[in-house]
């Protein structure tokens, strides 16, 4: 058909953004509810009923390894292995799934297999990383639903290593796959690849990012924002490798073993790459970075700009690195791409690299100017030296550094399958003892109406237990009653003065009626639910009491809430909207829309907010749906009186009533006004009842993966 007799037409569905404008276009401030709606069985391709541990126990799982490590040397024309060996090419793939970790709100990680999707399939930090993953294709067609595209990631870089010489320290396997991208998560505002928008005076890094650029895993290896000072590259590491949960020493290790390994590629003119893989013409089938320098590929492959190997072995596991990195004084060079990298004077022959494909022709080795942080920085430079010594004690903390790199977002050890699960329990992994399955509950129910405790202080402290649950990263939860433990009993939401008064009267019963604390808060707190719905909870035993040399106290300062919506509390510091927390929380917790709004209309009717803001009943002994009946009620006029502070006034029967942004979200936002008319109907008491009882029974168990 010619251009002159084609009919105008547009999209009757909104299929790209620049089909039609968004309701989020018309509106940006509008909460974003999709993103308690994510990876549902519509986007799943899965049966309802398919159980991934169960096929991964079917899996031939070192017959899979052996398949592995054959491919590692099974280099192929379209893109030929640097030194015959893609070693190294897939421990940075397998690094950068599992480096966009970060503990402030867990999210990131590997477990997922969210490297396939947007964004993080195309962050300048990971480009050609999309051939990594499709060579590894005929190997997950071959093995199919027995292995996850999240578990395939991880366990090639371990095999990876292995392959080299290297040591690893066990892997578990059990990450479940996503079918579409993490929309939920923020990565920056910025609006250009390798942005830089988020740091404040100081240079202090925004909250909860954790990499210093937009499109990077980590750091700029060039130094900060391009500038190549090594000692100010130190400063950049070790807040970026700090909020990715790894202190000084794991930091070094990680960074010199992984490195160990491999080159950079700078080989020309940045300028010929083409586009990343989510805008490459439909024609080339998902790859990117198509690059017009010469062949493409091999020693004329460009992908961070930074041109060369660091050590003079880079297919094998030795110490070279810490050998060229103290064994040269180094000068400040730039690559044949124009990236900041830094070059040994005067090399000795035997510690030149090999060329990328012709191992008779030497080349330089480099360092980038974060790999001269190590050196310049006094802290890494003292555990260099000391790992340069000791090479044995390197090899040991790069595979117990590695290992927590490759499994911190995935909760406790007991999640974990597979033959090489390693049996010491590590303390990041949040270890729980065993509890009791078989305990006295309705001796413990007689022992806890005898404590004169109130169904809203009871309710509370079981809410303030596991509502620090993560479904990011499977942290927190009610399970091992951390809430007794520093810091979490001197958080400032737990009002700790009565929350201590409350935790020794629970662990009084615990010791009358020999059952776990963790057990007792939350049966208190699902018994006091069932006195005041009249209606029985579920309630599932077994949990244990966590010791404080089995909790490091600083990493769980992270999961501290700068903001609980569903208490009213919000730090005076915080900024963002406390309605936009109360959403992120939500999704924390793994909670849809419908699930948040009547659970959050049940805990205010119970009493719970603070200083009484969204509470509309005096009698918090009942469960009830007040809090809709009053949200919905077109006879009280509200007014703002403070910062997401409003009183609202009854034109008939002259009451006040007082509310936060939080409360009032659910009258004046349009989707969450529809789910709230459904809980303040007449006829949907019930239901009210019901859907509370369940979704607070699902927050609860939502830790209990010893169980389920």
């Amino acid at each position: 058909m010619s251009k002159s007799s084609k009919c105008p037409m547009i999209h009757g569905a909104i299929t790209s953004p620049n089909a039609g404008r968004t309701n989020q276009e018309w509106w940006p401030e509008q909460l974003n509810l999709g993103i308690l709606h994510q990876h549902d069985q519509k986007s799943n391709p899965m049966d309802a009923d398919f159980d991934y541990k169960k096929e991964f126990e079917k899996l031939d799982y070192f017959a899979l390894k052996d398949d592995l490590n054959k491919l590692m040397t099974d280099s192929k024309d379209w893109w030929p292995a640097d030194y015959g060996h893609y070693g190294s090419f897939f421990i940075r793939m397998t690094w950068h799934a599992a480096g966009t970790y970060r503990t402030g709100d867990g999210r990131g990680g590997g477990g997922t297999g969210s490297q396939r999707f947007a964004p993080t399939n195309s962050w300048p930090d990971n480009t050609n990383l999309d051939k990594a993953r499709r060579l590894l294709w005929p190997i997950k067609k071959k093995y199919g639903n027995k292995i996850s595209w999240a578990d395939l990631f991880i366990l090639t870089g371990n095999v990876a290593i292995e392959s080299m010489g290297g040591k690893t320290f066990g892997f578990g396997g059990g990450r479940n796959d996503i079918w579409s991208p993490e929309e939920e998560i923020n990565w920056g505002k910025e609006k250009t690849w390798l942005g830089n928008e988020r740091y404040t005076e100081g240079r202090t890094l925004t909250y909860p990012l954790a990499a210093v650029q937009m499109g990077l895993i980590y750091v700029n290896p060039e130094g900060p924002d391009g500038n190549p000072d090594p000692k100010a590259s130190a400063i950049d590491i070790r807040e970026t490798f700090g909020r990715m949960a790894m202190n000084d020493e794991e930091t070094v290790a990680l960074t010199a073993g992984g490195h160990t390994f491999g080159k950079a590629h700078g080989a020309g003119d940045p300028a010929l790459v083409g586009v990343e893989p989510e805008g490459a013409p439909i024609h080339q089938m998902g790859f990117g970075w198509k690059s017009n320098y010469k062949s493409g590929k091999g020693r004329d492959t460009i992908t961070s700009g930074i041109e060369g190997a660091w050590t003079p072995n880079p297919t094998k596991w030795d110490n070279g690195y810490f050998d060229m990195l103290f064994g040269y004084e180094w000068e400040l060079v730039k690559s044949p791409s124009g990236a900041y990298q830094w070059q040994p004077i005067n090399p000795k022959e035997e510690d030149l690299a090999p060329d990328a494909e012709d191992s008779s022709i030497k080349v330089t080795t480099i360092m980038t100017t974060a790999d001269m942080a190590m050196r310049e920085d006094p802290e890494y430079c003292k555990i260099s030296k000391r790992f340069q010594e000791n090479p044995e004690e390197f090899q040991d903390a790069f595979a117990r550094a590695w290992f927590k790199l490759l499994h911190r977002d995935m909760g406790p050890k007991c999640r974990y399958l597979g033959p090489e699960v390693p049996s010491e329990d590590l303390i990041w992994q949040d270890p729980i003892p065993s509890g009791d399955s078989n305990i006295d509950i309705e001796k413990i129910k007689e022992l806890i109406l005898e404590s004169d405790l109130t169904i809203s202080e009871m309710v509370e402290t079981a809410w303030a237990s596991a509502s620090t649950f993560r479904n990011s990263d499977l942290r927190g939860g009610a399970n091992g009653s951390r809430i007794r433990l520093e810091p979490q009993v001197n958080w400032e939401v737990n009002n700790s003065e009565n929350l201590k008064r409350i935790i020794s009267i629970y662990e009084n019963i615990a010791n009358e009626s020999k059952s776990s604390i963790a057990d007792v808060i939350v049966l208190a707190g699902s018994y006091a639910v069932e006195k005041a719905a009249n209606s029985p909870v579920p309630f599932l035993a077994g949990r244990g009491d966590a010791s404080e040399e089995q909790t490091d106290a600083e990493s769980f300062a992270v999961l501290e809430p700068y903001a609980d919506g569903f208490r009213n509390y919000k730090k005076d510091f915080v900024e963002l909207r406390a309605e936009e927390m109360l959403l992120d929380k939500s999704q924390l917790l793994g909670l849809t829309a419908s699930e948040m709004t009547v659970l959050l209309g049940g805990l205010r009717s119970l009493g719970i907010g603070d200083i009484g803001l969204g509470i509309f009943d005096e009698n918090n002994t009942q469960l009830t749906n007040d809090f809709f009946d009053k949200i919905l009620d077109t006879d009280i006029q509200w007014e703002k009186v403070g910062d997401e502070l409003y009183e609202g006034r009854c034109l008939k029967t002259n009451s006040n009533y007082k509310a936060t942004a939080v409360d009032l979200i659910f009258g004046s936002n349009s989707q969450l006004r529809a789910i709230s008319e459904v809980y303040a109907s007449d006829d949907s008491s019930s239901k009210f009842t019901q859907d509370f009882i369940n979704v607070w029974v699902k927050v609860m168990n939502a830790d209990r993966f010893d169980v389920t």
